[in-house]
């Protein structure tokens, strides 16, 4: 399920350690990263993104699902089962999106800009998170350049 409502897009790359984060403008145009936390319980996990929720005025929670080759596995059913933990507490609608890819993209946009592997480890998470979240609004909402507003 996705949400037509106006608001920001919170996007969550859920690892076994990390949890990296991305936020999208309330236009739903433009992803950035937001951050990264160390997972805890799901309670506290749960109770920071509701945070995050209310602070930000977001609308929909997007969930990264870890597929291999379009394939579920393991990791892909634990994430289900975390995101559907997640949609029965929290204030806004989650929806699941591919994450394929998504941390090597992280990885090879941060070399590009001159941040080194060991420098990466904490940035990955989130950088990761934005890409998820670009690549759902260019799939849910695209724009031609045309609609964009003169400067």
């Amino acid at each position: 399920m996705h949400s037509n409502l106006p608001g920001s897009i919170l996007a969550i790359d859920l690892g076994e350690k990390r949890i990296g984060l991305a936020l999208s403008d309330a236009g739903r145009l433009i992803a950035r990263s937001y951050g990264m936390f160390l997972r805890q319980s799901r309670r506290e996990d749960f109770a920071r993104y509701e945070e995050i929720i209310q602070k930000e005025g977001v609308t929909l929670v997007l969930m990264g699902l870890p597929l291999r080759d379009g394939a579920e596995n393991s990791a892909t059913m634990w994430v289900r089962d975390y995101a559907a933990d997640l949609a029965r507490v929290l204030s806004v609608p989650v929806t699941l999106w591919d994450e394929s890819y998504s941390s090597q993209q992280a990885a090879a946009s941060l070399s590009e800009r001159g941040i080194r592997a060991k420098k990466q480890k904490g940035r990955i998470d989130a950088a990761a998170a934005a890409f998820i979240l670009q690549s759902y609004l260019e799939a849910h909402y695209p724009t031609e350049l045309s609609e964009l507003p003169d400067l």
